[in-house]
């Protein structure tokens, strides 16, 4: 069992986690289908795959300012907020820990909640609302397994 970046790759453990990262392309909502573009075909998208019941905490670090008048989530299908409820894109900017309501320079990771991933749910980013035109988030996944 294993969570997975969108690129297959797993982390070594830290204080018995796992680490995963994913760094997708930068958010490219006014075109069809690219991140960002709420209702297309990359939304939700992707995050880390996951394979049978995990224990997991995610959260994000923003590298380049978010535009649009678009929201966006983390969470699994059928929950889409459960790691991070949606927040407007321009709340979320350069060098800003996000993995709650209050994204900040510099985060302790006791902040970070943990959750029940059931049955290999991936872990996605949703856009609410409208679109994310530019900016960019990689995502960070702390986790353990709870399964074979």
């Amino acid at each position: 069992m294993a969570v997975l970046d969108f690129k297959g790759r797993d982390y070594q453990p830290l204080d018995g986690f796992h680490i995963a990262i994913v760094k997708p392309t930068a958010f490219i909502g006014a075109t069809t289908n690219g991140r960002g573009d709420e209702g297309g075909s990359n939304d939700p998208f992707t995050l880390f795959n996951v394979t049978g019941d995990v224990l997991a905490g995610v959260f994000g670090v923003c590298t380049t300012d978010l535009a649009g008048s678009g929201s966006v989530s983390v969470g699994i299908t059928g929950n889409l907020t459960l790691f991070m409820a949606a927040l407007a894109a321009t709340a979320i900017d350069q060098n800003e820990v996000w993995m709650d309501a209050t994204p900040a320079i510099g985060k302790t990771i006791d902040a970070l909640t943990f959750y029940v991933v059931p049955n290999g749910i991936d872990i996605v980013e949703d856009i609410t609302s409208d679109t994310i035109t530019s900016g960019n988030i990689y995502y960070v996944c702390l986790w353990k397994p709870l399964s074979d």
